[in-house]
């Protein structure tokens, strides 16, 4: 069987799954796997079943809320933008190792409000078949609040799910993984909208440099940069700018790490029993 078939195979067996529903609420992030999961919505249910509904938190950069509503606008997608508020419940605040779980739950707890709007319609996630041998508290939110993920049910992998987003001409078929800012403190220290806007504008600033995979990892007074391995090379002959500029956002120290981008790398900071 070709890597072909195996697509086609997987695809037929999207449109059906989409297919024996009413319609469709997704909970829309701007990433490729929310954004294929919506745009197999539409196609397969139609305009009127199928409903975007993005948060325009303090924890999502404000690049890829901008880039969600272009690409709404540009599949004649229906979306609806709340605002979350989990950075005023103290448990996702404090920032524990399960403050995914928290996010989502407010996230999946307001869109009950929409369901309102649209009865029968079911709630869907981005969450893809290589998601559940990862480290996502959201998951378990998904599941109080029985949200269906269609990429896991017909097990979608992540770069089978890319390879069909390309098929289709999505834009963001190869757009690179972009947790919330929330991801870039490490646990049990405390989120604020002040460091969430920090860790933006500093990665605004790589990204200034050409650097579009970064995380920026906010410790204090102290940052650590993070590009891609064999982008560290390319970042040398800039990282005394780059280094100064970043400080100029309220950091005393500044350090490039010198691993490379590692995602959910503060995760290893989680004790396994």
């Amino acid at each position: 069987m070709t890597i072909q078939d195996n697509i086609k195979q997987k695809l037929d067996a999207l449109e059906q799954w989409f297919k024996k529903r009413e319609g469709s609420i997704v909970a829309f992030s701007g990433g490729v796997d929310s954004a294929l999961v919506l745009f197999l919505a539409r196609k397969f249910q139609g305009k009127d079943k199928a409903i975007g509904v993005i948060s325009n938190s303090e924890s999502l950069k404000k690049r890829d809320f901008n880039e969600a509503v272009d690409f709404c606008n540009k599949f004649d997608i229906k979306l609806e933008v709340i605002k979350t508020n989990e950075l005023q419940d103290p448990r996702y605040a404090e920032n524990p190792e399960n403050r995914c779980f928290f996010c989502k739950e407010h996230l999946f707890h307001d869109l009950t409000n929409i369901c309102e709007k649209y009865p029968g319609f079911s709630v869907l996630s981005g969450t893809n078949y290589d998601d559940l041998g990862d480290y996502r508290p959201g998951i378990d939110a998904a599941r109080k609040y029985e949200v269906l993920a269609p990429m896991v049910e017909c097990k979608v992998t992540k770069d089978e799910l890319r390879q069909i987003a390309l098929h289709f001409g999505l834009p963001n078929w190869d757009k690179p993984a972009s947790p919330c800012l929330s991801s870039r403190i490490p646990y049990n220290q405390a989120v604020t909208a002040e460091k969430l806007q920090q860790i933006e504008e500093a990665e605004n600033i790589l990204n200034q440099y050409g650097f579009y995979e970064v995380r920026v990892r906010h410790y204090g007074e102290n940052a650590k940069v993070e590009v891609k391995a064999d982008e560290l090379d390319k970042l040398r002959p800039v990282e005394n700018e780059i280094v100064q500029k970043i400080k100029t956002l309220g950091f005393t120290n500044v350090e490039i790490d010198k691993e490379g981008l590692v995602s959910g790398k503060l995760n290893r900071a989680i004790k396994k029993n």
